[in-house]
């Protein structure tokens, strides 16, 4: 973080009935930073340097180390902040900032565009590991922000080793770019963390080594998990919320032999899981995705028995709009219990029938995790309303006027007081209670939830399945929530860019332009992104954009970079937002040309999470049609867009295409180009 810059400070898996003290330990010369008397409170320093602050416990002290920059290395729209305070975050409901404007978030890298600190914009950076001789080695990968004239020669990267691992510093060897330690110095893990440093810093990213040691029997003795070693020295680090990652986690790994004969695994533990770059995500909407089938006993068995039909579409991932107890709404975010099933969809046996039965076709199932409110009808507000002696008082955020705080004038919610004990513990252990059935949580409302307790939840789960996906919900995205808290994230600027494509608003290019700016708002390379034109919240993008820019939006999904999801419907042509599906009236020419975009994308690597994206000179007679390329390990592809009612004409400079639509089948020639219809995808000979 940089001097001005906020983050909430908390005990980890608190008890509300014990006491906790926060105390500054040491501080840079020139603090005069003093801590309250609150469990939980607010970190603004304010002097550059390493501070150290202490939390007394129950089961003693505990340290956490804050690296600070100086104030004017804030990234664009404020750095990691302190997300989740009541009226500081968000943009809108259902929308997303266009490229290179700012919606009012905490946090950095949400639209705002590259222009941070002293206007050089972001740098970005990625470490990788290994083990070289008798030497752990971190090599550090720093890139200047794409919008920037600073060298790359002149970035310089901060280390930062983790204080959790009992490193001493002086067995740690830093030239340059590079760190190394001795085999010898280290125990069972090490963590290394890092940011580069230009105009601003970047998002931290870490490297983990982990040791097993070969026991008497000959077998590798387990390693601890993140949550033991933590406990071993009662330490944390700021930079260093990710839980670790197995060799067959979705981190990059690697298990080599040091010279002792241990095996040492490296990984990267900000990267997404494995499974998750390469799925189809599909939203249901659980009230009307199967609500026309009148002879299953819950709604939880109408869903199971349309997994048939998502396999044969080709879905392996769901995401479930809430599914627990809520008010009146359908949609089911206003909660009024985080411990139940709600009752009109079944039990919690039901649900679980139904992610078995998803499980058994090869489905990773998302549970909608919603961390910021309750309903008002929940039992806990009810009591509080009107009521400063209530138990549940404090849980709440208030206004003077006594009502709740919230978003957006929603009037049937109240946010969450998270520098109250009970709301954390009362959340953590809703977590724990959802995890136990789930793939991965979809984090409804991410930017209204503190930044620390996110960290937390990451730490929570990961540490235990380090396959678990954390997907926020952050609009307009931001940078740093890749910083040890999510694995994927809304890509909101290429939906609001797709929208005004559509409309007609924007040309066909914009979408290019949607993609560059992950990098020049600070996202790190390894970031993952989910593409969405439509979801619960928003328009049918077909009711919106018409059926021919819908059906290049489909092909967008699947040809750009990153992890397409589809809403409930969206492959049969609905044109209702909640309303119940209209299974009898699917439009099967839409549904065949989304199967035939999924089976591309399982069949061509360069399409995929791995494949890289590059901008190629092209013409188009009609600014609606756009190309490009993507690059896999051994082939080439050139995609072109066309999001208008005419076949456009596409001609590509300096690549030799083949013709073959490897959509379609069928060759796309012409006489003066390539007739692109709404998406073609064609292999670079």
């Amino acid at each position: 973080m940089a001097v001005g810059e906020t983050v909430q400070l908390a005990p980890r898996d608190p008890d509300p009935d014990a006491s906790y003290r926060w105390r500054v330990q040491s501080a840079p010369v020139g603090s005069r930073l003093e801590l309250g008397d609150e469990p939980v409170l607010d970190f603004t320093p304010d002097a550059a340097g390493k501070y150290v602050v202490e939390l007394d416990a129950p089961d003693g002290a505990h340290e956490l180390t804050l690296r600070v920059f100086q104030g004017d290395k804030v990234p664009v729209g404020g750095g990691t902040g302190s997300s989740g305070m009541s009226g500081s975050s968000g943009f809108q409901s259902g929308s997303a900032a266009p490229p290179n404007r700012s919606g009012g978030v905490s946090g950095s890298g949400s639209t705002g565009g590259s222009d941070g600190g002293g206007g050089g914009g972001r740098p970005r950076v990625q470490l990788h590991g290994s083990v070289e001789g008798d030497h752990l080695v971190v090599n550090a990968d720093p890139q200047p922000n794409p919008e920037s004239d600073t060298d790359r020669e002149d970035l310089v990267v901060e280390f930062l080793v983790d204080d959790r691992d009992d490193v001493d510093e002086s067995d740690v060897e830093i030239s340059g770019w590079e760190l190394r330690v001795p085999l010898s110095a280290v125990g069972d893990r090490l963590r290394v963390h890092a940011v580069a440093l230009a105009d601003s810093y970047s998002v931290p990213d870490s490297v983990e080594f982990t040791r097993d040691a070969m026991s008497d029997g000959g077998e590798r003795a387990s390693a601890r998990t993140s949550s033991e070693l933590a406990s071993d020295g009662g330490s944390d680090s700021v930079e260093s919320e990710a839980g670790r990652a197995k060799p067959d986690g979705g981190s990059e790994v690697e298990s080599v032999s040091a010279p002792d004969e241990d095996a040492v695994t490296v990984s990267r533990p900000n990267d997404p899981p494995e499974w998750a770059k390469e799925v189809t995500l599909y939203e249901i909407y659980v009230r009307g995705f199967a609500s026309d089938d009148d002879e299953a006993e819950t709604t939880f068995e109408a869903l199971e028995k349309r997994l048939d039909y998502l396999a044969e579409l080709g879905v392996d991932c769901l995401w479930l709009t809430p599914v627990l107890q809520n008010d009146h709404a359908p949609h089911g975010y206003n909660i009024v219990d985080f411990y139940e099933i709600a009752a009109d969809l079944g039990s919690r046996e039901d649900y679980e029938a139904f992610v078995e039965a998803a499980h058994d076709r090869g489905m990773k199932v998302l549970f909608d995790l919603v961390l910021n409110h309750s309903a008002r009808d929940h039992p806990f507000f009810r009591d509080a309303y009107e009521n400063p002696d209530s138990e549940y008082y404090g849980w709440y955020d208030w206004q003077e006027n006594g009502e709740p705080e919230t978003y957006f004038d929603w009037e049937f919610i109240a946010n969450f007081d998270y520098t109250t004990l009970e709301v954390r513990r009362h959340l953590l252990d809703a977590v724990d209670r959802w995890f136990e059935i789930a793939d991965g949580f979809r984090c409804d409302m991410a930017w209204a939830v503190p930044d620390t307790f996110w960290q937390e939840v990451r730490d929570r789960v990961k540490s235990r399945d380090p396959e678990f996906l954390l997907l926020d919900e952050t609009i307009p995205y931001v940078a740093d929530f890749h910083n040890g808290m999510f694995d994927m994230h809304f890509d909101t600027t290429l939906y609001f860019t797709m929208r005004q494509v559509g409309r007609g608003h924007e040309p066909a290019e914009a979408v290019l332009d949607a993609v560059d700016q992950r990098a020049e708002v600070g996202f790190p390379p390894h970031a993952a992104f989910m593409l969405y034109v439509e979801n619960h919240d928003e328009t049918r993008y077909i009711v919106e954009c018409g059926d021919d820019a819908a059906m290049a939006a489909a092909g967008a999904l699947f040809t750009l970079p990153g992890v397409p999801m589809l809403y409930g419907g969206q492959e049969l042509g609905q044109r209702g937002r909640r309303d119940a599906l209209a299974w009898d009236h699917a439009r099967e020419d839409i549904r065949e040309h989304y199967e035939r975009l999924i089976d591309v994308r399982n069949e061509t690597p360069a399409l995929g999470y791995d494949g890289a994206f590059r901008r190629i000179d092209y013409d188009a007679d009609t600014e609606k049609a756009v190309a490009f390329a993507r690059e896999g390990p051994e082939e080439t592809y050139v995609c072109a867009l066309n999001f208008g009612e005419e076949a456009a004409t596409v001609t590509v400079d300096g690549l030799s295409v083949d013709s073959t639509d490897v959509v379609t089948g069928e060759d796309v020639a012409a006489a003066d180009g390539l007739r692109v219809e709404s998406v073609a995808v064609l292999r670079v000979e």
